[in-house]
């Protein structure tokens, strides 16, 4: 049966919940789930008149920092005692537990808090090691022998949080996530400039080298500008989305996940020089101004030589002790080692093939994502991106694949945040030259069978590209054509799209084939029908380089999974069934790329150890 036709299980699980609350005929699914699902929240029976909680911050808040939260005046701590980050303030913290179910429709099946609104972040209270032993204890009533008649204990937790425009409020929690009740609420504390302009990322326009994108996130619905190379600047093109645009009442981005996203602007920076850096900031008098930084155009087509670093399934972990939906556990390693790379000054772009930021419907977490990708490596060069599952897919959203995967964002956020050189809306596919490279970038989600809108298209571009201009061809998306991990729940590889796409890969010999999706590192032979045509050869030695031959003895593109960016990492069965797969790696980390005219150079780093972990070579010149 075609993946497409498969429903994922969850999906069948919630939608079938959601539609047998309705008591009648006429009832509507999503009004009648709303009802169910939220039971009133009163104030815990706790009347303790010594109970407090603060936040370290005073109002106004910078747009990043820490707060620490202290509880205070509490008679017994318990292990279910929590708090909360939320925002708005006045959003509703009621309980509403069959939230689970659309948690676990994007494949979180992590234990979370079951309230209507979902909390930015969530901790529980002895995450401070003193809470439950009453270390930070205070007598609130003394006898008149001095004793104390009244002893109370108190603890701290620390939030890291980022400015998205709304106001903080911490609650105070007893219950667990299972069964909260309110104990305690803070004041509201709000940022200094909810319209500060934010998260500046870059992409390329074309492939000249001349002209590039910066693409930026503000309260402010005006345009603004972006200033650069000393005296120039260009107004933004303003869009946003609203929770109408998301897809299915029953799911979290038009929900209990949905936060106001703001203003995404955009604006084009013309009359560029190749391989140049220049000064720039970006906003406005009245929404106020970035920091002065600095950008890189990546090399024109036809240039000698490029460097640029490749990656997928990244997303984003805290950095505070919070419990958050979907935590990427190596992405902090991965994202400050391309950042160290990004800083030596030697990568001309970055290519992170799917899975983005894994919000699948959480909104702010798009806001957490881009500043924590933005200021050391997409604020520096282009970040070029493709769509994945958690993106784009959605039943009856005209995904490929029916699953509910984006949480309701069906594509929506992505294409919002990441302005692409597409043509049309919801067909993102494109490709670009990078000095020696062109990169053919497509969607694994959407129609590629053949004859399809996408199809068409990748048949045009590969057949399109001048080889003497752009000797490497390389063909990248987020679903791979080949893997050795064991299938989950719905196979990692889809027959029909190898079926109709590995053909034009042969015919128009690519040279490499880039895929995500899968979490770890897989590198093939030379590999066309599952059948090894080219095997790489040991130069200088046993020790050498593996080197595989293209130019005139091409055979069959060269495979990679580069799905080790962030997302837990998949391990590998111990006995692997094929004869394609030469090098298979569990490891975060992120793989850099070095093509001159002759030779395309190809390592996989360890994000932890800086180790190159794993490296070949693809040679135009003819091995001997």
């Amino acid at each position: 049966m075609k993946l497409s036709h498969i429903p994922f299980l969850l999906s069948l699980c919630f939608t079938f919940l959601a539609l047998s609350s309705s008591s009648s005929p006429s009832s509507s699914a999503s009004s009648e789930f709303k009802r169910m699902n939220r039971r009133v929240l009163l104030e815990c029976p706790d009347l303790n008149p010594f109970l407090s909680i603060h936040a370290s911050a005073s109002s106004p808040l910078p747009d990043e920092g820490n707060i620490t939260v202290t509880v205070a005046g509490v008679h017994h701590p318990k292990p279910s005692d929590w708090v909360a980050m939320i925002s708005p303030s006045n959003m509703d913290v009621k309980d509403c537990p069959l939230n689970t179910i659309m948690y676990k429709q994007t494949g979180d099946l992590s234990v979370l808090p079951l309230l209507c609104h979902y909390p930015v972040k969530a901790q529980y209270m002895n995450t401070d090691p003193s809470y439950l032993n009453c270390d930070k204890n205070a007598c609130m009533e003394y006898g008149e022998d001095s004793e104390c008649l009244v002893q109370t204990c108190s603890g701290s937790v620390a939030f890291h949080f980022v400015n998205i425009r709304t106001d903080l409020e911490f609650v105070f929690f007893a219950g667990g996530f299972d069964a909260p009740c309110i104990l305690k609420r803070s004041p509201p504390i709000a940022f200094a400039n909810p319209s500060q302009p934010l998260h500046g990322h870059l992409s390329t326009v074309d492939s000249t080298g001349t002209n590039m994108k910066l693409t930026w996130v503000s309260g402010d619905g005006s345009a603004q500008q972006v200033q650069y190379a000393d005296g120039r600047n260009s107004t933004s093109v303003v869009t946003t989305f609203t929770q109408h645009d998301m897809c299915s009442d029953l799911s979290p981005a038009k929900n209990f996940g949905w936060h106001d996203p703001g203003y995404i602007h955009s604006a084009i920076m013309t009359g560029l020089q190749p391989s140049t850096s220049y000064p720039y900031k970006y906003g406005s008098e009245s929404a106020g101004w970035s920091n002065d930084t600095k950008f890189s155009t990546p090399p024109a087509s036809g240039a000698n030589e490029t460097t640029f670093i490749a990656y997928g399934d990244m997303g984003k972990a805290p950095l505070d002790n919070s419990l958050e939906h979907y935590i990427q556990p190596g992405s902090r390693s991965v994202i400050e080692a391309v950042g160290d790379e990004v800083a030596e000054g030697n990568i001309d772009s970055i290519l992170h093939i799917g899975d983005i930021s894994y919000a699948t419907g959480f909104m702010v977490e798009w806001d957490f994502f881009l500043s924590m990708v933005t200021p050391a490596v997409a604020g520096k060069i282009a970040y070029m991106t493709a769509v994945g599952n958690h993106e784009r897919d959605y039943p009856d959203s005209g995904s490929v694949y029916e699953t509910p995967d984006s949480g309701g964002e069906c594509g929506v956020a992505y294409e919002s945040y990441f302005q692409m050189p597409t043509s049309v809306k919801d067909q993102p596919w494109y490709s670009f030259d990078q000095a020696t490279v062109h990169i053919t970038v497509i969607s694994t989600e959407h129609d590629w069978s053949v004859n399809s809108t996408q199809y068409n298209w990748m048949r045009n571009d590969l057949a399109s590209v001048d080889r003497a201009k752009t000797p490497w061809l390389i063909f990248a998306g987020h679903r791979p054509m080949y893997s050795s991990q064991a299938d989950g729940l719905l196979p990692n590889v889809d027959s029909d799209f190898v079926k109709s796409v590995e053909p034009l890969l042969i015919q128009n010999k690519v040279d490499l084939a880039l895929f995500g999706h899968v979490h770890n590192y897989e590198r093939t032979c030379a590999v066309y029908e599952s059948k090894c045509e080219g095997m790489p050869r040991k130069l200088g030695g046993k020790d050498g380089v593996d080197t595989y031959q293209s130019g005139g003895n091409y055979t069959a593109p060269v495979h990679v999974i580069i799905g080790m960016a962030g997302f837990t990492l998949d391990i590998f069965p111990t006995k692997v069934d094929n004869d394609w797969s030469l090098v298979r790696i569990s490891e975060f980390g992120y793989t850099k790329v070095h093509a001159t005219k002759e030779i395309l150079s190809f390592e996989f780093v360890n994000s932890e150890t800086k180790e190159v972990r794993d490296s070949f070579q693809i040679t135009k010149e003819e091995i001997n």
